[in-house]
């Protein structure tokens, strides 16, 4: 894609996915963050423009996947991908995760007390995770399958007791905002999930499962976020006319 001044970092990534890691390298939120343009992050960095611009360019080919063009999914895919990928692995590992945190920090919480600060971090986490994903299987998701079927059939839109789809996405995108704020803080805390010379197997485990965890839920908002909401606004505005 051809990156400008105007350019927004959620649209960079939609258009190739694997140029998030680019942007992490530079330390660039692409999902919470996504709406924010490219010019604006830079200059508030301090990373020149165009350097980054370079590096996104020179990346785009050899990173190219077709396949995890998200961009370029109908919703229903979309919708499916997350639940059974993302929504799946917060329910399954999410749990799992906890107890093994908190084995490393009932061991080395007495050493390193910010254990303790990322377990109780974790666990607040988890539970409110949970209660979103639960938000978006029962309230939004079942509103995109909606608009899809009177797309389908050609139906008269009806009217839904949310009003318009972009009142729960509001409220999707709060709560991605303050995941985002939460694992920053964790992150913060491990020191970028690194590990001291003392740690056990166990320690050094359970940091590179959060990386991958808070990497994953980057991922997930992204393809919400700057993705499937635009989407399913975009398909209600149209149904609507």
């Amino acid at each position: 894609m051809n990156i400008t001044h105007q350019t927004k970092v959620g649209e960079i990534v939609a258009s190739n996915i694997n140029l998030a890691k680019v942007l992490n390298d530079y330390e660039i939120d692409f999902c919470c963050g996504g709406e924010r343009l490219l010019s604006e992050i830079c200059s508030e960095k301090n990373i020149a423009f165009d350097e980054v611009v370079t590096a996104l360019s020179s990346n785009a080919e050899q990173l190219s996947t077709p396949g995890l063009q998200f961009d370029n999914w109908s919703l229903d895919l979309l919708v499916d991908y997350l639940v059974k990928y993302h929504h799946n692995y917060i329910r399954v590992e999410g749990p799992k995760t906890l107890i093994l945190l908190q084995k490393v920090a009932k061991v080395h919480g007495n050493v390193n007390p910010k254990l303790i600060d990322i377990y109780t971090l974790f666990q607040e986490s988890l539970v409110d995770l949970h209660e979103h994903l639960d938000k978006e299987e029962i309230i939004l998701f079942p509103f995109i399958e909606e608009l899809l079927k009177t797309e389908k059939e050609n139906l008269q839109l009806p009217n839904f007791h949310c009003g318009s789809i972009e009142n729960p996405i509001s409220v999707m995108i709060h709560e991605h905002s303050n995941e985002g704020d939460r694992f920053r803080k964790i992150a913060a805390l491990s020191q970028e999930y690194s590990c001291p010379e003392y740690a056990c197997d166990s320690y050094r485990l359970v940091m590179q499962i959060l990386s991958e965890f808070e990497s994953n839920l980057h991922l997930h908002i992204h393809v919400e976020n700057n993705i499937l909401f635009p989407k399913a606004i975009s398909l209600q505005e149209k149904l609507s006319k």
